[in-house]
């Protein structure tokens, strides 16, 4: 065969990979066609990010447009895109549009007396839970962009279940790190012939308005939600602070939607294991007390995994409650969460399937002018399972063998 021919042959095979479902080429190329989309790229890490949603980092990879789309897209309803309300009644997108992306800006609480997705009056279930626009449906403002840096910003109005009326601003940039600073900063080692793509994101709110933001009126909060693929083998990790739950709190909080069975959730002295695999509604949080500021996820079928971190820092004034009830305590919320999807009840279908892992800022107390900053870092890995091991124990304390097998049955 001439060398052209191969040649051709060659990229023929290589244009099919990219293209192929399940790569990010593929979904660059779907969501292209029904958004404007921004690719920050170097080498061959790759993050998809979309101003219509909220400057939301759709999707990455660490092996170029042929390599494995780490985030999770719905791809009907980026297909269909957005409605107008009359044609959202009845529906889904009349809750919230779940495009998908593995990480979307958010803001809380979701529950309780200063809920902002819930309306005055409203009983706290799934019929009368509403994302409020600011963080759904409507767009972020590009301000600018490079090949591995996007900024975002947002101004906006809210008002939460008691009445109190919110003026604000979100600001929010997209990093790519490159290889040697996502390792250096999630202070671990990348093995020999391992891939990995890294990205920082970081998200300010700002009072625009005339009056400061108190607690006895309610407090906003930013929160980030990151959505992945499940799979049968997929297991969400969170190492805590040990200690007696007197001084500390519970381990765990997992009442939000109904107790989490043992065949999901296993509670260990420092560290957590939550099944990922989209078949069973359930959440879990992890208060301030008990956080170490990181969580991640293991692939046990194509041996990715994922570590999310975030900036710790002092808060004040509590941080939100999102508990889907009246609170006695508004501002005993959780830090950290994560949440394996499945039907919400009476027959429902499930919002995804995803799993998710979900940070959260303290409660924004702030003046007239003031901002607050919440920093995430997401960083994928692909290797060996030997590296992936050493990595696992050296952030979580647990071993892939002990994240694998706690759910092989």
């Amino acid at each position: 065969m001439k060398v052209w021919m191969v040649l051709l042959a060659a990229a023929a095979a290589l244009t099919v990979r990219a293209t192929e479902k399940g790569t990010f080429g593929y979904d660059a190329e779907f969501v292209a066609k029904h958004a404007k989309t921004i690719v920050l790229k170097s080498e061959d890490a790759r993050v998809l990010l979309v101003p219509d949603y909220q400057g939301r980092v759709m999707t990455s990879t660490a092996g170029g447009d042929a390599g494995p789309s780490y985030g999770f897209l719905k791809y009907q309803v980026i297909e269909a895109g957005l409605l107008t309300p009359e044609q959202r009644k009845g529906k889904l997108e009349d809750h919230i549009y779940v495009f998908g992306g593995e990480e979307r800006f958010w803001m809380g609480p979701e529950g309780g007396q200063f809920a902002i997705f819930f309306a005055k009056g409203a009983e706290f279930k799934f019929d009368d839970w509403h994302t409020p626009a600011v963080i759904d449906s409507e767009p972020f403002d590009l301000v600018s962009s490079s090949d591995t840096e996007a900024k975002f910003a947002k101004i906006f109005a809210l008002k939460n279940y008691s009445g109190t009326e919110f003026y604000g601003k979100v600001e929010r940039t997209v990093k790519l790190m490159g290889v040697s600073e996502s390792a250096a900063a999630m202070g671990i080692s990348l093995g020999v012939g391992a891939k990995s793509v890294g990205y920082e994101t970081e998200n300010k709110l700002t009072n625009e308005g005339r009056d400061p933001w108190t607690p006895e009126k309610g407090l906003l909060s930013i929160w980030l939600l990151g959505m992945y693929n499940p799979a049968p083998h997929t297991t969400i990790v969170i190492p805590f602070k040990a200690g007696d739950d007197e001084a500390l709190g519970p381990k765990v909080n997992d009442a939000y939607f109904g107790k989490v069975p043992a065949e999901y959730l296993v509670v260990k002295d420092n560290v957590l294991l939550f099944k990922g695999d989209g078949t069973r509604r359930g959440k879990i949080g992890i208060s301030p007390k008990r956080s170490l500021g990181l969580a991640g996820s293991y692939d046990a079928d194509t041996k990715t995994l994922t570590i999310v971190t975030y900036n710790v820092q002092d808060a004040p004034n509590g941080f939100v409650n999102s508990m889907w009830e009246m609170q006695k305590e508004p501002y005993a919320g959780d830090v950290l969460n994560s949440y394996n999807d499945g039907s919400p009840g009476e027959g429902k279908p499930p919002l995804g399937p995803f799993y998710e892992i979900e940070t959260s800022s303290p409660a924004a107390a702030l003046k007239p002018g003031e901002t607050m900053t919440h920093i995430s870092r997401t960083i994928h890995i692909q290797g060996s399972e030997a590296n992936l091991d050493e990595i696992a124990q050296r952030k979580f304390g647990v071993s892939l063998n002990e994240i694998a097998g706690t759910f092989a049955k």
